[in-house]
């Protein structure tokens, strides 16, 4: 998913760092605001941080200038919210960029509108979503199509870059989503059941702390 550096035309990478820069803010004033209120909540804010390096720095090839790893921002978003994921994830991606070259600084605010914006929130609204189903399905379902979405932005954010010459920005989309597929579907699951088994042993080891955050504010939270 982390585009590389350099690899987006100036415009464009310029167009996506003022699209992510005013959720970055506002995630900043709500996570600090959070700890503030609640600053026993700092050491699950690091467990979710760690998932996100971790799992988000296991990339394979993919498309040219990009690759295909899981997010690991599903979980974070559904513990405090997807605007909390926002700093989270820039913090990642710029440490990622600076120290594994993966991703980049001129790619910075794209990476981060994928990753950090869009798929946080298609994690938490489909857990929300499904959240009737029972926790543990919830959480697979918010995770991996959080994925998944994090995959349909960037290839979105590749065909708007490099339109195909015949089809145009349409047929590119299906061209890059269609590439990106083959990797990132078995990778969305596997990041599914990852999520669900870190969320059940959270549950088992911290409920009392995870009770005051919105992902056990459910009556399905005991299945």
């Amino acid at each position: 998913m982390h585009i590389m550096e350099g690899f987006l035309p100036f415009q464009h990478a310029l167009g996506w760092t003022a699209a992510s820069a005013p959720v970055l803010v506002w995630g900043i004033v709500k996570l600090k605001r959070r700890l503030a209120e609640q600053p026993e909540q700092r050491m699950l804010l690091g467990v979710a941080t760690a998932f996100a390096f971790v799992l988000s720095a296991l990339k394979l090839p993919s498309l040219t200038g990009s690759s295909s790893h899981p997010t690991g921002v599903g979980l974070g978003a559904l513990l405090f919210g997807p605007l909390t994921m926002v700093p989270v994830a820039f913090v990642v991606l710029l440490f990622q960029a600076l120290l594994l070259a993966h991703g980049g600084l001129t790619t910075l605010g794209a990476n981060l509108f994928s990753m950090g914006v869009v798929g946080p929130c298609v994690a938490y609204g489909v857990f929300r979503l499904t959240r009737g189903l029972g926790l543990s399905t919830a959480v697979f379902c918010g995770a991996s199509l959080g994925n998944l979405a994090t995959y349909g932005m960037t290839s979105l954010q590749l065909a708007l870059a490099f339109p195909d010459p015949v089809g145009g920005v349409g047929a590119a989309l299906a061209k890059f989503a269609g590439i990106f597929a083959l990797t990132q579907i078995p990778l969305a699951i596997v990041e599914g059941l990852l999520t669900v088994m870190i969320v059940n042993a959270l549950r088992r080891f911290n409920a009392d702390e995870l009770r005051r955050l919105p992902l056990l504010h459910t009556p399905e939270a005991k299945a």
